[in-house]
């Protein structure tokens, strides 16, 4: 947080690419983006592998990805970004069509910071970019939960140790459980009667120990682990 108050204080934008295979969408996006001050678009890409290569050269802040695309589709992509320590640190903020896209969740496990409908209002859309920016890689805890609980339980995946997980300190895991249940780190430090400041060290904390690449790949280790079950 303290680094991007220091790039806002600088004058420096948040700086944003747009992979969608349609062009309208695509135009459209940078249209509205580059109407809010603090946004600047740097690029657009046709397909995945035109998002993965206008990543790497362009290193924006924030990408935003459609899943159905040629060559190689947005979860490909956004995988291929997460494990390149030279663009791990691109928000990828999934566009898509419906809420409860089976999709979406392969790229929240692949990396994605979250994700958007593609009908979003345009403020909401320039405040899901400063949101992701930002770290907080929920757009809507409440979609994102609903999502989770719809797959998680039909394709456990196990991309998380269990063995790590056990490792968790009971106050890590008391944390887990409450990030896989869409709360916010205020909403946490109310539950817990801690400082925001804490919770946001334990989650630093948790990320580390389960090798998660950001929050939004933490609330599918609370489903995956079973420390959050669905509906719950």
């Amino acid at each position: 947080m303290a680094d991007i108050a220091a790039a806002n204080d600088a004058g420096r934008p948040i700086r944003v690419a747009i992979a969608d295979d349609q062009e309208l969408v695509r135009k459209g996006f940078r249209l509205i983006l580059s109407s809010f001050p603090g946004i600047q678009v740097v690029g657009e890409a046709v397909d995945g592998a035109d998002a993965v290569a206008l990543a790497r050269r362009m290193r924006p802040d924030v990408l935003l990805m459609d899943i159905r695309m040629p060559r190689k589709d947005g979860i490909q992509a956004t995988r291929e970004l997460a494990a390149d320590p030279d663009t791990a640190d691109v928000s990828v903020l999934i566009l898509t069509t419906f809420d409860l896209d089976e999709y979406v969740y392969d790229a929240l496990a692949a990396g994605a910071s979250g994700f958007l409908l593609k009908d979003v209002e345009p403020d909401e859309l320039a405040r899901a970019v400063r949101v992701v920016h930002e770290g907080d890689a929920l757009i809507d805890p409440s979609i994102t939960r609903r999502l989770v609980e719809a797959y998680a339980e039909s394709r456990r995946r196990k991309r998380f140790d269990g063995t790590a997980v056990e490792a968790l300190t009971d106050r890590e895991r008391e944390i887990l459980t409450l990030v896989g249940r869409g709360l916010s780190n205020e909403e946490i430090a109310d539950a817990l009667v801690i400082s925001p400041a804490t919770v946001r060290t334990h989650t630093g904390r948790i990320m580390t120990k389960l090798d998660a690449h950001d929050r939004a790949q933490l609330v599918v280790a609370a489903y995956e682990s079973g420390l959050v079950k669905p509906g719950v």
